[in-house]
């Protein structure tokens, strides 16, 4: 898989907010943010549920990356989903930098690709939820 996560009940906002919070715990902020539903909307006047990619970055571990592979870059930062499902409830899943990362053959990504998957972990056990893997 390439992805894992939690699914919450509980306002959109009050999630995305949460979801920030605790990235923040570990060291994550967030570089970008897309509003899908807004840009569908916008773009093609099309209506759908809440729906934002956090970019997630947490910065002495990006610069680790780089400094292994100059071009990781194309695989960064971290995306986080925010999006609300058909039942009102919110599914947070992670992109997991295990999975992304073997796409890099250089010594010493795999191993700080699992790093930054604990710490994306830990803040999934913060969200709570029902775990999904």
């Amino acid at each position: 898989m390439y992805h894992f996560g939690t699914i919450i009940d509980g306002d959109f906002d009050k999630v995305e907010a949460q979801v920030v919070e605790a990235l923040k715990t570990e060291g994550f902020g967030i570089l970008t943010e897309i509003d899908v539903k807004a840009t569908l909307k916008k773009k093609l006047n099309i209506e759908k549920r809440p729906y934002k990619i956090l970019g997630a970055c947490n910065p002495p571990l990006a610069n680790q990356a780089i400094e292994a592979e100059p071009d990781i870059g194309l695989l960064l930062p971290c995306n986080v989903l925010v999006r609300e499902n058909e039942d009102g409830k919110i599914n947070v899943s992670f992109m997991d930098p295990s999975a992304v990362l073997t796409l890099v053959d250089k010594e010493g990504v795999a191993e700080l690709a699992e790093q930054v998957r604990e710490r994306l972990m830990k803040v999934r056990a913060l969200l709570g939820g029902q775990l999904l893997d």
